[in-house]
């Protein structure tokens, strides 16, 4: 299979974004590296390039989280834009405050002309990231790693945050009518509540099969060793639903869900939440060469296993969208030994993705001398670094 054509952010300009007055910037090569200080910018200018796509960006934060803090001025409206070249030719996305309105809300343009909504960003753009903040994945709560899941899904089918916000919203307002239940006194309306239950399993299972189905496109790739020199891993779906939909049919499983919940509602209505569904899903990772699960593995081995996920998820974004997508790697050398550093290295320079990493050390960076372009970050200012030239 011919390698992917390559999605390459050519220019970032920043307004009042976090820590970044102003700021134009253009990349050149196909591995930009940015080194500087804690608190010097490095992850916000990720975060502003992860925005230029659907969702989010890499902390989740909300539209009115992102203005720069004027002097005396209180939070001041934001802009983000980026010139890219892909398998369309060149292209200008824009995102911010909307001119003339609220800081809470979020507007989006494309080649200059408003947008109603995400879709049109995911078919032109697409980003995978790793950040350290997700180096906790394997000890945090099994509803981190199922958020860290259902980002990845969304990368390949963006329909699916839909269904899990449709689910999350069907299941809140059933545990607000067993509470009023259970409060009042009054027997809710079961009428009201299998229409709710009806729609729970009807969003749930279509969240379930996705991610059961990317579970498994994983796994595939990273069986066929595309990693490279990473410890292969296996990722397990911990999921009744995704189990239940490897042995019958969805409408099957629908209604299995509806008939549980309509058995539960007085146990859910003491306990004030709904204890099973999709939902309550787990995502494990297992090191293979050891046969061990993360949460034992050391902190190197855990970076390593983040690490091979996160290309391999790549790699699949290649494969389903016609281009490879950038990647965004926050102190993505932090807990790599020098063997993993340069095994990492050599993969994102065999990639047709660019790849954007960061890092306080530039030292660490050295063996990217005449492949990566090095840029330095500091006093609101980025400055290109003379110790890696563009290639």
């Amino acid at each position: 299979m011919p390698p992917a054509p390559s999605l390459r952010l050519t220019r970032l300009r920043l307004r009042d974004f976090r820590s970044w007055a102003a700021l134009t910037a253009r990349f050149g090569a196909g591995i930009v590296v940015v080194t500087g200080e804690n608190g010097a910018g490095k992850t916000n200018l990720l975060e502003a390039i992860s925005l230029l796509g659907p969702g989010r960006g890499l902390r989740g934060a909300r539209a009115a989280e992102l203005a720069r803090q004027g002097d005396g001025e209180g939070p001041l409206p934001w802009a983000a834009a980026g010139r890219f070249e892909g398998p369309w030719g060149g292209f200008d996305i824009g995102t911010g405050t909307p001119e003339g309105g609220p800081l809470a809300r979020r507007a989006f343009r494309l080649d200059g002309l408003p947008l109603r909504g995400q879709a049109d960003l995911a078919e032109r753009v697409a980003a995978v990231w790793l950040t350290p903040q997700m180096d906790r994945l394997f000890q945090d709560a099994a509803s981190d790693r199922r958020r860290f899941l259902d980002r990845l899904v969304w990368a390949l089918e963006p329909h699916h945050a839909r269904e899990v916000a449709a689910y999350d919203h069907a299941m809140a307002q059933r545990n607000r009518l067993l509470a009023g239940e259970r409060r009042e006194g009054a027997r809710a309306d079961p009428a009201w509540l299998a229409a709710l239950e009806e729609a729970m399993a009807r969003h749930g299972v279509a969240a379930a099969a996705a991610r059961r189905g990317l579970v498994a496109r994983l796994n595939a790739a990273l069986a066929r060793g595309i990693t490279g020199a990473f410890p292969a891993a296996r990722l397990e779906l911990a999921c009744a639903v995704s189990a239940a939909l490897g042995a019958a049919p969805a409408l099957a499983v629908e209604e299995g869900l509806r008939a549980e919940w309509a058995a539960s509602r007085g146990r859910d209505a003491a306990a004030g939440a709904t204890l099973a569904g999709p939902h309550r899903a787990d995502l494990g990772f297992v090191h293979l060469p050891r046969e061990l699960p993360a949460a034992l593995c050391s902190t190197g081995e855990q970076k390593a296993l983040l690490v091979a996920v996160v290309l391999a998820h790549a790699a699949l974004i290649a494969e389903a969208r016609g281009f490879a997508p950038l990647l965004l790697l926050d102190e993505v050398a932090a807990h790599l030994d020098a063997p993993r550093r340069e095994a990492l290295f050599a993969a994102l320079a065999a990639l047709p993705a660019q790849s954007f990493l960061t890092g306080t050390d530039a030292a660490l960076f050295a063996p990217l001398r005449g492949v990566a372009e090095g840029f330095r970050a500091g006093g609101g200012q980025l400055v290109p670094d003379a110790d890696l030239p563009v290639p």
